[in-house]
């Protein structure tokens, strides 16, 4: 943007004129010149030491107005005098007002002269106290401020008696700030804004703002350069593209999902059923089938089909890929530019509420995925935001991911640490998230992560973990955990780090859970060899209850595995089309008979044969052409619910006792099978018997040992006709016989079916 040209002398003159002689008189106004020479220039920060009402008189900056008019209720119009060439004038108060406490009073600038001139009316931006109170600036500074979201970014409110927006903004080493918009012509000489001393905080309340209008930020850096940056805070932004943040008026949604945040504050989610349904919102389904005219389906209309759909498949939660704004689709979502504001692909805030609320009222808890760990260096968003390394390290070796061509947060620094802190409270107080999947914690948790001998900075005991972000990490949890009882925060690390799903207090990071990513390559790798190469694999299975209670765990078949060339779930299995999904829905219920919870990504039910692509919808036609593909869902259906009813399956899942083997070295026939129990004090015993056959031959006459004797029965059975398996089952009851077997007293003589994995509950003890 072009500012007009200041001549200091002639500001000086003007000022003159207006004051008369004097030389304290010239003095003041000699100052009060400097001070106008250097708002004109767009170097002052503290405007409202020269705009706004000042004792009698009203000075105002409007550059380019002909004319300006002082308006006061109650008395006549005042003729302004242009005291700068740019614009800035200055008028005397009316003595009928002189007594008049609020100060409110209206400027009337002209643009042009004759019939094409322009009038336009409007409240003075300079005569309002600030917005952003002295606790809430100490608070910010000390990195403590929980609800930071109430405070910076734009407010609609009444301020001074007069409806208008609050800005606020963090920029510490900027000489000046401004803010552009709709109302002003993105003219940054006409809104500049106030520092409100060493917060680094900036602040300015500007009348007549409406919701919908678009604003960003323009910032003079030391280095005398102008940056145009959108609003860390802003709550809502343009569609990408465009990078705008929007006001907006604030949330005018009703829940109706009190019943369930009841339920939740008193919910222990370790010891309760969770199967997750993991979502990439813009390709689950699209409207118009794959057409031109076709896009994916808004939050409103995911309002409508989602809970539902969710519901017939068992699932107790889904979980969102990050849907905080982000410029570019093939990222995901994964490189966040807007922290608080919903990606506007799909909507309006509101409108994320509604699904959110539907799906609390079906019953469905919702994960959203949250990234701390980087973000982009696109030049509109965060990257050196006020012309120096504020969110980010300013030392390369730590401030940037050599992967991902990203940046990391200094989470050093009080003020970033807040602003991350309060945004994970932000989710879950605005938008009634459940849960946290937070992204990448193993590229926090490691000074020296993907980085070479040299390429990064040991801590300040030598060592390669970086202890700010733990002790950002261990602050997040300890606070939402505390602040929202029954919600929870998940990790994905895929390291050996020490007690991540362990709280504070005993020395863990404090998450509720942690992805199994070790568990996810051993499985996957063992199911894509053949089944006559599965014996020399058969560790790859039985490894994982080595340490599968270190930690409380949940089992992730994420988007991560049928992406970037790895193909569908399908395509990873072996043999002809029978026999990938029969390998398919044995790995599906292996899975749910596992310790630790479940998730999979969308289209797991539709056993595609193509992988994953974000530009497109899931392959839904699939389902009308081969009906055994229907049938592998209605599979996970099944699961899902045998899941729920059984609590041997989900309430011991983070101790040993509720765990036992049958038969762990069968790999000869590559069989193996287990027992899962409740196994906690003063609750009844329930167990569950899995079994799992993983070549291609039925094994006739099978025998597995036994605890305790009475009967059995089959319950699910991954070979049955209706999962579109080949029918060898073990119909009705199953007595067991006292034959010791797998040293126990009690056995069972079972038929195991091909690819498949049964499991048997206790009818009779």
């Amino acid at each position: 943007m072009t500012q007009e040209p200041t001549t200091g002398g002639v500001a000086r003159a003007a000022a003159g004129a207006v004051t008369g002689p004097g030389k304290a008189a010239e003095a003041t106004r000699s100052g009060l010149a400097d001070d106008i020479d250097r708002l004109v220039a767009g170097s002052h920060a503290d405007p409202h030491r020269v705009l706004g009402r000042h004792g009698s008189a009203v000075r105002a900056y409007r550059p380019g107005a002909s004319r300006m008019r002082l308006l006061w209720q109650g008395a006549d119009p005042v003729e302004m005098t242009l005291v700068h060439p740019a614009g800035v004038f200055e008028g005397t108060r009316p003595e009928t007002v002189a007594g008049d406490p609020a100060g409110v009073y209206e400027l009337e600038a002209l643009y042009g002269d004759g019939p094409s001139g322009r009038t336009f009316r409007f409240h003075d931006p300079y005569s309002a106290w600030p917005t952003v109170g002295e606790l809430d600036l100490y608070l910010f500074g000390e990195g403590r401020h929980r609800r930071l979201w109430e405070v910076l970014g734009a407010h609609r409110r009444e301020h001074n008696g007069v409806a208008g927006t609050a800005f606020a903004v963090w920029a510490p080493n900027a000489t000046s700030v401004r803010v552009v918009g709709d109302w002003n012509f993105w003219d940054g000489r006409v809104h500049p804004m106030r520092s409100l001393g060493s917060s680094g905080v900036w602040e300015l309340f500007i009348p007549g703002v409406e919701a919908g209008e678009r604003y960003k930020y323009e910032i003079l850096t030391s280095a005398n350069q102008l940056r145009i940056k959108t609003d860390p805070m802003a709550f809502e932004m343009e569609l990408p593209p465009a990078t705008a943040s929007v006001v907006t008026a604030g949330s005018a949604y009703e829940w109706g999902d009190g019943e369930w945040l009841e339920r939740r504050r008193e919910a222990d989610l370790l010891h309760e059923a969770m199967s997750v349904y993991e979502m990439h919102l813009g390709s689950w389904r699209w409207t118009g089938g794959d057409g031109e005219a076709s896009r994916p389906l808004g939050y409103a209309e995911l309002a409508e089909v989602l809970p539902g759909y969710v519901s017939d498949l068992g699932f107790t939660h889904v979980e969102f890929m990050p849907i905080a704004e982000h410029p570019f689709s093939g990222s995901w979502g994964y490189q966040v530019s807007g922290y608080y504001a919903p990606t506007s692909r799909y909507g309006d805030p509101d409108g994320l509420r509604a699904l959110i609320d539907a799906l609390h009222r079906a019953g469905i808890g919702v994960i959203v995925d949250w990234v701390p760990a980087h973000f982009p260096k696109d030049d509109f968003a965060l990257a050196r935001f006020d012309g120096t390394a504020l969110y980010e390290h300013a030392d390369p070796r730590k401030g940037e991911h050599p992967d991902w061509g990203t940046l990391i947060f200094n989470f050093g620094r009080n003020e970033v640490r807040n602003f991350l802190v309060a945004n994970a409270l932000y989710w879950v107080d605005e938008f009634h998230v459940d849960a946290l999947r937070v992204d990448a914690v193993a590229s926090m948790l490691y000074l020296d992560y993907s980085r070479k001998e040299g390429e990064w900075v040991p801590n300040r005991f030598g060592g390669r973990e970086n202890l700010e972000a733990v002790e950002f990490i261990k602050e997040v949890n300890v606070v939402l955990f505390g602040e929202h009882p029954g919600a929870t925060v998940i990790a994905e690390e895929s390291t050996s780090w020490p007690g991540v799903s362990r709280p504070v207090y005993l020395g863990g990071l404090g998450f509720g859970f942690k992805w199994n990513m070790g568990w996810m390559h051993d499985t996957l790798d063992y199911f894509h060899h053949d089944p006559i190469h599965r014996r020399y694999h058969h560790g790859e299975l039985t490894f994982g209850f080595l340490y599968a209670w270190s930690e409380n765990f949940v089992l992730p078949l994420s988007h991560d595995e049928v992406v970037h060339g790895k193909g569908s779930l399908l395509a990873k299995m072996p043999g002809d089309r029978w026999q990938q999904l029969a390998n398919l829905r044995a790995l599906y219920a292996w899975m749910w008979a596992h310790p630790g919870k479940q998730l999979v990504f969308m289209g797991a039910e539709l056993a595609p044969e193509t992988e994953w692509d974000h530009n497109r919808q899931l392959d839904w036609w699939i389902l009308e052409r081969w009906d055994q593909h229907r049938r592998v869902g209605d599979l996970l259906g099944e699961l899902n619910r045998v899941y729920k009813r059984l609590p041997a399956l989900w309430q011991a899942d983070d101790v040993p006792a509720g765990f036992e083997w049958i038969e762990a070295d069968d790999s000869d026939q590559s069989v193996l099978a287990f027992l899962r129990r409740t196994a906690r004090s003063g609750e009844p015993s329930g167990e569950l018997l899995c079994i799992a056959n993983f070549t291609p031959v039925v094994r006739y006459g099978y025998r597995v040992g036994i605890p305790s004797g009475g009967s059995w029965r089959e319950i699910v059975n991954t070979d049955d006709p209706r999962w579109g398996g080949s029918g060898v089952a073990n119909p009705g009851e199953l007595h067991c016989e006292q034959l010791d077997w797998h040293g126990r007293q009690w056995s069972l003589e079972l038929t195991l079916p091909p690819l498949g994995v049964i499991w048997l509950e206790p009818l009779r003890r």
